[in-house]
């Protein structure tokens, strides 16, 4: 996959907004932008976080081609043309601290945090906000996938049905680091070193002149990965029987392959698999795996265990890739605080809607755990310069006051990292193996109630009281205009 300079990836108001602070003399004011999401998506009780990977490619080739530049010349609206010389010297200066990849996050934590000048700031807020907000949603999706799947590998079989071959793409990376096993786009497994999976489709089977034969053809070819599709004229009647006596010439002349099974993608799954699963034992292949797809989620998959189905591992597509019930995250990317006379100033924006109210100031995220179960217990969100609250300490909630626990013999982590400091990458991608470890130490630090799939209990992100009274005296002040 090609990798084009984005930096003219971004919404036109991003540069009208630039080419007023140019204007305005604003132009190098030092701004603090938050970039976070507002609710869980699928009714979860958690988000993964992904996409740094690609946000730290963007930042570091962030700067405008010649193309670019003639192109906005030619759109009329930016007709200083010292203003296009500043584009030309565009590149990211400032600082930006995320959170690492694997990492679980909760509505309203900022996920990065931008410090530069508003020049920079605000240019890079589409980019950003597509790269994590896809990414993150399709490794939550594909972990509530996986979670379902209970233990049984889960393929990512979607690239067909992606929005477009980039979505295909790092969405195959981002449902690896939500837990699924493997991925059937070639280009990902190239690209990010992924375990690639598939065998073969239903023209395969039509181009023969009889199934049989087909299956023999595909013995011969891949005699220890024989993974059979199965369905394409009678499951039970005329794919399972050939797949059987397939099964039984490679035993007689090739020996045990390292994999074989069918593979089922229509009819009733729950039905199909128990009575291939007795079949197949009863003709003595009882190691025989079997592998199912069909437009699943884990809703299906979930009631495919609880009717006793008969399954190994399931490929997914779909509503995997398209994140099928919630096609977005709704991230938000907002202005937070300003350097004024060398000092960060808050910002907030005050909304009619109180869930749309932010929070302001410089912050930070402490993840509390109790040293004797280490399972979380809060997420503290804190103004930068506080120190750590010495314990024990009491936490609020910041809509509901009167809700309230007290935080003793606790260890935290910060859960910001600094990826860019002054421009340069200090950061080290860990690889994408070390990722998915993240997501399974961090969702073991969570009770079961907390990440269950349906009605999950809320895990609280609480304010500590110094940016708590930040944000009702900012509150208070624009009342009064």
């Amino acid at each position: 996959m090609s990798k084009p300079n984005l930096t003219s990836f971004t919404d036109l108001y991003q540069l009208t907004m630039m080419y007023g602070f140019y204007q305005a003399g604003k132009m190098n004011d030092e701004a603090v932008f938050d970039l976070f999401f507002r609710k869980n998506p699928f009714q979860n009780g958690y988000t993964i976080v992904a996409g740094l990977e690609k946000v730290i490619e963007y930042i570091r080739n962030l700067r405008f081609t010649e193309a670019d530049i003639q192109y906005l010349e030619k759109t009329g609206l930016f007709p200083d043309p010292a203003f296009i010389e500043e584009l030309r010297r565009v590149r990211f200066t400032g600082n930006l601290y995320a959170m690492p990849e694997g990492t679980i996050a909760f509505p309203n934590e900022p996920i990065i945090r931008v410090e530069t000048r508003l020049f920079e700031a605000q240019l890079v807020e589409t980019a950003l906000l597509t790269i994590v907000g896809f990414q993150s949603l399709i490794a939550t999706k594909a972990n509530r996938i996986v979670r379902a799947a209970e233990g049984r590998p889960v393929m990512e079989f979607g690239s067909r049905r992606a929005q477009e071959t980039e979505a295909a793409v790092l969405g195959a990376r981002a449902a690896i680091i939500g837990g699924c096993v493997a991925t059937s786009n070639v280009l990902a497994g190239e690209l990010f070193n992924l375990q690639i999976a598939g065998t073969h489709a239903h023209s395969w089977v039509m181009s023969f002149d009889s199934e049989l034969e087909s299956f023999r053809a595909y013995a011969k070819v891949y005699p220890d990965n024989l993974i059979l599709l199965v369905d394409t004229y009678d499951t039970l009647r005329s794919g399972i029987p050939n797949a059987i006596q397939v099964f039984r010439e490679v035993f007689a002349t090739h020996g045990r392959p390292k994999a074989y099974g069918i593979r089922i993608d229509s009819g009733d799954l729950a039905y199909l698999s128990k009575s291939a699963r007795d079949i197949l034992d009863d003709a003595g292949f009882p190691d025989a795996k079997i592998v199912v797809s069909n437009d699943l989620d884990e809703y299906l998959i979930r009631e495919l265990h609880m009717q006793g189905a008969k399954i190994d591992s399931y490929g997914v597509g779909t509503k995997l890739i398209t994140a099928f019930d919630q096609p977005a995250i709704g991230c938000v990317y907002k202005l937070a605080a300003e350097r004024v006379n060398g000092q960060w100033t808050p910002r907030l924006k005050r909304s009619e809607n109180p869930e749309k109210i932010t929070n302001p100031g410089v912050k930070k995220i402490l993840r509390f755990f109790d040293r004797h179960t280490q399972k979380a217990v809060v997420d503290l969100i804190m103004l930068d310069d506080e120190p750590t609250p010495t314990q024990p300490f009491e936490v609020f909630d910041p809509v509901h006051t009167w809700k309230r626990k007290v935080v003793d013999h606790a260890h935290f982590e910060l859960l910001l990292a600094p990826i860019f400091v002054n421009g340069e990458l200090v950061y080290k991608t860990p690889p994408l193996t070390e990722i998915v470890d993240v997501v399974k130490r961090s969702l073991d630090a969570f009770s079961e109630e907390r990440v269950r799939l349906s009605n999950p209990h809320t895990y609280h992100v609480d304010l500590s009281q110094k940016l708590w009274d930040t944000k009702m005296h900012l509150l208070n002040e624009l009342a009064r205009l």
